[in-house]
């Protein structure tokens, strides 16, 4: 039987094999999933959950500003343009791996020159009347032969047990992962943005209490100056006044540092250096948004970090099938041809051919138990990626339930706070007539005044920490990001991986060209 023929068995023979794959078929474990979020009870943010905001989460707030902002985080944050790097590199990958599953073949041509000794014959062709001849012409001494050599050699290693497939199931994963990390990435870009958005726009609120309390102080400064000038107020009462107008403006003033810093975590969020971005003071309308927030169960689709863990415990699994592969005989089928001679153009003729075909088969004989520690060690990191799979589902179950109680919870401070800002307010104009009427210490006006601000400033964070958690809850909640996002196994075998890029990011606004969002760029 010829090498050829021999060849030809193998081939149908690992043909037959072919459809075989060692190690376990992914199934996904289960998680712990409660029921209902304990938070959620009887108070339910909004229904029905076809209201859960989807792609653009932020616009919940109905902040011109805000959208656009959160719009350049797809177009020049830099942590989201790595984490879309790293998985462009994870797709590549898969289609290394899939490679592997077709016959690879080479060519090369080579010529050699190589002086030796002795009589030598050199064929010289002549031009005749009646076409073309060769003339032989001897020669003594040393001598110059060129040697032209083409070959090309093809080989195919058959998947018969499975080992690249099972390496393609890993890479896909893998990218798939990767894939959800760029979604998380993006979603903490965004949820880092609308936080410090919104943080600002409290400081710009605070300033405008604080200002509006500066008036207020000032008018009462003015007043017990002129029942001073009359000799019925003494002059600690306006020293008083004095140190609290002061103080305060003193507050006013310091809000600024904390405005400034977060106008720089904007700008650098959206990818411009903070010297030519600005954002305009504006008056706080935004309200805390009503959230859907559905039952537990659909958590586990719309958490991007828990979808990558989901898919890492894919990669894990199919691992385990590669290392078990390796227990088993590899096929190896490999052909050559090659042509040389000393003349180039008669190079490619039946006299200077030589070639080679046949299968091969290596079998694994003797390891000391690499192998089986090989395996041990996969089925380990797959026990470990479905322990991490578990724990980032109670994360998130946690991380809802936070919220929920934060917003439950001050949702009932706020309406208590603002009685007492109102009563606060009423003590001040009451106890300041009295001082008027001379009937009570200025004193009794600094203390009012101050429980009054206090209430007041006091209201504010609660309003801030409500709209914070509205944030977290949101993320929370996945955004409105969720599992179907993720590239399929065909379209990560695609050649080109931005065709495949779970949302766009493009360089529409590079930051060499900053355009602040506010409209108003820095001198």
């Amino acid at each position: 039987m010829t090498a050829a023929r021999i060849s030809i068995a193998v081939i149908g023979g690992v043909s037959l094999l072919a459809g075989c794959m060692v190690g376990p078929d992914y199934k996904r474990p289960s998680a712990p999933t409660p029921t209902t979020f304990k938070e959620q009870g009887e108070w339910k943010v909004a229904q029905p959950q076809d209201a859960a905001p989807r792609g653009a989460w932020w616009s919940i707030y109905k902040d011109p500003l805000l959208d656009q902002l959160e719009r350049q985080i797809d177009i020049d944050n830099q942590t989201v343009k790595a984490a879309e790097a790293a998985y462009r590199e994870t797709v590549a990958v898969v289609q290394q791996a899939r490679a592997a599953l077709f016959p690879s073949a080479t060519t090369t041509f080579s010529e050699r020159s190589s002086k030796g000794s002795g009589a030598t014959t050199t064929t010289i062709p002549t031009s005749t009347g009646s076409g073309v001849t060769s003339t032989a012409v001897s020669s003594g001494g040393s001598s110059i032969r060129s040697t032209d050599t083409l070959s090309g050699s093809a080989s195919w290693a058959p998947d018969v047990w499975g080992l690249v497939r099972r390496t393609v199931e890993s890479d896909v994963a893998s990218a798939q992962a990767n894939a959800a990390n760029l979604a998380s990435a993006r979603l903490s870009a965004q949820g880092a943005l609308a936080t410090a958005y919104l943080q600002l726009r409290i400081e710009d609120e605070l300033k405008r209490l604080l200002d509006e309390t500066v008036v207020a102080y000032a008018r009462s400064l003015q007043i017990v100056r002129n029942q001073y000038a009359m000799g019925v107020a003494q002059r600690s009462d306006v020293a008083q006044a004095e140190t609290q107008l002061e103080s305060t403006k003193a507050q006013a003033i310091n809000t600024g540092v904390l405005r400034g810093q977060l106008e720089h975590a904007i700008a650098s969020l959206i990818g411009l250096p903070p010297a030519s971005f600005s954002i305009d003071a504006e008056p706080l309308e935004l309200a805390v948004p009503e959230i859907p927030v559905g039952v537990p169960s659909t958590l586990l689709e719309r958490r991007p970090d828990v979808a990558s863990a989901e898919r890492q415990m894919q990669t894990a699994s199919a691992q385990i099938g590669v290392q078990i592969a390796a227990y088993y005989p590899n096929f190896t089928i490999s052909s050559s041809v090659s042509y040389s001679g000393s003349i180039l153009a008669r190079l490619i003729q039946d006299p200077n051919q030589f070639w080679s075909v046949g299968p091969a088969v290596a079998l694994p004989l003797l390891d000391f138990g690499a192998r089986n520690a090989q395996v041990a060690e996969a089925r380990a990191t797959y026990d470990q990626a479905v322990a991490n799979y578990r724990q980032t589902a109670l994360t998130s179950f946690q991380q809802v339930e936070d919220q929920l109680v934060a917003l439950r919870v001050l949702a009932e401070q706020a309406k208590v706070q603002d009685g007492a800002v109102a009563s606060a307010r009423e003590a001040e104009r009451l106890i300041f007539n009295q001082y008027r009427a001379g009937t009570v210490a200025y004193t009794s006006v600094v203390v009012a005044q101050t429980a009054t601000l206090s209430n007041a400033e006091t209201a504010l964070t609660v309003r801030e920490n409500r709209l914070i958690a509205s944030v977290a809850l949101l993320q929370a909640l996945g955004g409105g990001w969720d599992i179907t996002q993720l590239p399929t196994s065909d379209k990560l075998q695609e050649f080109d991986p931005r065709t495949v890029l779970p949302f766009p990011v493009s360089d529409e606004h590079p930051a060499s060209d900053p355009k602040p969002a506010s409209g108003k760029q820095a001198p």
